[in-house]
């Protein structure tokens, strides 16, 4: 596809040929996140199939802006076009607002020709400004320094002891080439919190796909499983992404001994700044954060409705799925891993 927004500004649709190209600015823009990455088109399309359309924005041959969004539809969840699917941040990554603004008339205008019932753009900034916004998510980044040390004793009293209890319980840490321990852990987590678990195959198209800059640390004791986590790398960052304990984590303090391990090793790695992710503001996972010192930043997820007349909301905090989340967590794990897959790949 290609569309002549102006006399200098094109809009054109990537296709395999143009990945490094995408890549490379993907590398160089402030704006652009490791969820901007072209391999996520790979990742969805192989494991799940959703149709995935990235637009990109090129000017005098030049690459200008990106905006990758993903079709996710179903009769449970409905019919969305949404930018990333099973990303956190996403949107449009730009050099100027003539770009930007270029760009996200492009997906209105898709959004509309598919009938979708929303397009929903997940900007770590405020972008869409006229545009209904969810109040739900915030996330958690912070500066690193590049001694371990002064990072522990940044972490605040009561959180450093629960570090230091599982460091004492003689808790050690891998890096993982492959994905099942990882799999082991993060699926029984998920159970436990009632949310249906994605298809190992995703976490292996992801390790493939990136490589070094997809690395998964796990925690062992006297060499079992006691927790996990994929991390991505993304220039001069760090993101925990899919981590889950065992029913012994909880008393190791496996998860907080993980984190703590992953800061540390990241340290000796050069990176500069930790992000641990998106929370939906008043859960445990946000308690958990704030413990550490991080403080909540916003996340604006804008919306165009097209069918739809409300702001969507497939979410955990939804009082209506509130029974379906109590009997997922009560599920056997192996019923739960061979059912989750197929509930999962619409919860973009």
């Amino acid at each position: 596809m290609e569309r002549a927004v102006s006399d200098s500004v094109q809009i054109r649709e990537l296709d395999e040929a143009g990945a490094g190209r995408w890549d490379a600015f993907v590398q160089q823009c402030p704006e652009a996140t490791f969820f901007h990455r072209a391999g996520w088109k790979r990742v969805i399309e192989r494991t799940y199939g959703h149709p995935m359309i990235y637009l990109y924005a090129e000017r005098d041959g030049d690459i200008q802006g990106v905006l990758p969004l993903g079709q996710l539809k179903s009769l449970l969840f409905g019919n969305s076009l949404v930018s990333t699917p099973f990303c956190v941040y996403g949107g449009v990554a730009a050099e100027d607002e003539a770009v930007r603004q270029a760009l996200i008339t492009a997906a209105v205008e898709r959004a509309e020709n598919l009938r979708v019932d929303f397009l929903e753009l997940r900007h770590p900034r405020a972008t869409c400004t006229d545009w209904p916004t969810k109040d739900l998510y915030v996330t958690f980044r912070k500066p690193l320094d590049p001694d371990p040390e002064v990072n522990l004793q940044a972490i605040p009293r009561k959180q450093r002891a629960m570090v230091r209890k599982g460091i004492q319980a003689g808790l050690v840490s891998e890096i993982d080439a492959g994905v099942e321990r990882l799999y082991d852990a993060y699926s029984e987590s998920v159970r436990n919190l009632g949310t249906p678990v994605f298809p190992r195959a995703f976490f292996e198209h992801l390790k493939r796909e990136f490589g070094d800059d997809c690395e998964i640390l796990t925690v062992l004791k006297d060499g079992e499983t006691v927790a996990a986590v994929m991390s991505f790398y993304f220039r001069d960052q760090v993101l925990p992404y899919y981590g889950g304990g065992k029913a012994s984590a909880r008393q190791l303090k496996g998860n907080d001994f993980m984190y703590w391990e992953l800061m540390r090793r990241s340290c000796e790695r050069g990176v500069r700044l930790f992000d641990f992710g998106r929370s939906k503001q008043g859960t445990g996972s946000y308690s958990f954060k704030k413990n550490w010192g991080f403080e909540p930043e916003p996340l604006y997820y804008e919306y165009h409705l097209v069918r739809a007349t409300d702001l969507p909301n497939i979410s955990p905090t939804n009082p209506k799925y509130k029974l379906f989340i109590e009997l997922w967590s009560k599920l056997p794990l192996g019923l739960s891993r061979s059912l989750g897959p197929y509930l999962a790949k619409y919860l973009g």
